[in-house]
């Protein structure tokens, strides 16, 4: 069976390319076709693999600003030629689902979301994103024709896989299609428990993006004035710098050994985006560390409160301050938070993956 793999961009690592590290792993001889590709990402996460972009890796600048190109990204996407493939994966946060294949070629989506900016967060996208005033004015016209494209892209999937019972119910609305719901890789035989006792200082893991609500986090730890660790980087990063107080440390993209470290030695994970799942949130469970998130989106399905994390109801600072200055690490067992985080192992989702692929391609092989 040949299967090619098809990947948003690749400028970029996170949970959707966790997800489709573990693809690569289990299907190594699928090539990866995506809009864009920074180098310095593949050749370290994807060595060896046969990567190949769309016409826009040919612009100027783009691997840093992608995000001011998507009128051209529906394009891009139809372009590819997948016509030699016996079944597609797309791993989809927005344009990859939207490849074209043939009529007996089974395409399998798994979704991290239904394009945030085109639906549920569109008013939000258009107020916070940064962009001249003028070209403002030009979004609203620009997210109608998304819309629709993105709705007609999703009427080419065959079978949908969400990361989320969350993703799944949005699925259900904005696309009118049920999804499969199998949860994200976590790789806890490398993320694994210290059992030394933490450190004091707090910890936060992710892209600067606007939804993900560093800043609640900020200004919280400001009131609070206790020390808070920031791993990651972004286009939100001289913002947050701005208003973070001699308390807070920015400490850059870190990955492997050193990002385990800190996950190790946090008093606990500080997570108040609504996420569509959370990775993040896993990483340091499974290396025995609670967590302290926002009472919504992907969280409530992997953080068992009282016994791995805490919630916070209102995403705003007051109340995340409140949790902060409620939690206590000694009511939480490292051995019980990294037993619950061992239930969505990479390996249980490599499986589940491959028994979905194969039962899709034979039932789909059969009607042909």
């Amino acid at each position: 069976m040949k299967i090619a793999l098809v990947h948003d961009y690749l400028n970029q690592y996170g949970g959707a390319e966790r997800v489709l590290e573990a693809l690569g792993e289990l299907f190594p001889n699928a090539p990866i076709y995506t809009l864009i590709y920074d180098p310095k990402i593949t050749d370290k996460f994807f060595p060896g693999k046969k990567i190949r972009a769309s016409f826009l890796q040919k612009i100027p600048f783009i691997k840093s600003h992608h995000r001011f190109f998507p009128p051209l990204m529906p394009l891009a996407v139809e372009k590819f030629d997948l016509s030699d493939y016996d079944l597609v994966i797309s791993d989809s946060a927005a344009f990859s689902k939207g490849v074209i294949t043939k009529t007996e070629t089974p395409h399998i989506c798994y979704c991290h979301t239904p394009t945030r900016y085109a639906w549920d967060d569109s008013h939000k996208y258009i107020r916070e994103f940064s962009m001249p005033f003028l070209a403002k004015l030009f979004v609203p016209v620009f997210m109608n024709y998304l819309r629709l494209w993105d709705r007609e892209a999703a009427y080419r999937v065959d079978r949908f896989v969400s990361n989320s019972e969350f993703v799944a119910k949005r699925i259900e609305k904005y696309y009118k299609q049920h999804a499969t719901v199998i949860y994200p890789p976590v790789d806890t035989k490398f993320f694994t428990p210290s059992y030394k006792p933490a450190e004091k200082y707090y910890l936060m893991v992710g892209r600067l993006l606007v939804y993900k609500r560093f800043d609640i986090a900020i200004e919280a730890f400001n009131n609070l004035e206790l020390p808070l660790k920031i791993i990651g980087s972004g286009p939100e990063l001289k913002k947050l710098r701005k208003i973070a107080n001699w308390n807070i440390e920015f400490l850059g993209e870190i990955h492997s050994d050193k990002l385990r470290e800190y996950y190790q030695n946090c008093q606990a994970l500080i997570f108040p985006q609504e996420e569509d799942f959370g990775i993040v949130a896993l990483e340091a469970m499974a290396c025995g560390r609670p967590v302290i998130a926002y009472r919504g989106g992907g969280a409530l399905e992997s953080i068992k409160e009282g016994k791995t994390g805490v919630f916070f109801d209102n995403q705003g600072v007051s109340s995340l301050a409140e949790a902060v200055k409620n939690f206590d690490l000694s009511k939480f067992n490292p051995k019980i938070i990294r037993e619950h985080a061992l239930k969505f192992d990479k390996e249980i989702f490599k499986k589940k993956i491959k028994d979905f692929v194969e039962k899709t391609y034979y039932e789909n092989r059969d009607r042909y």
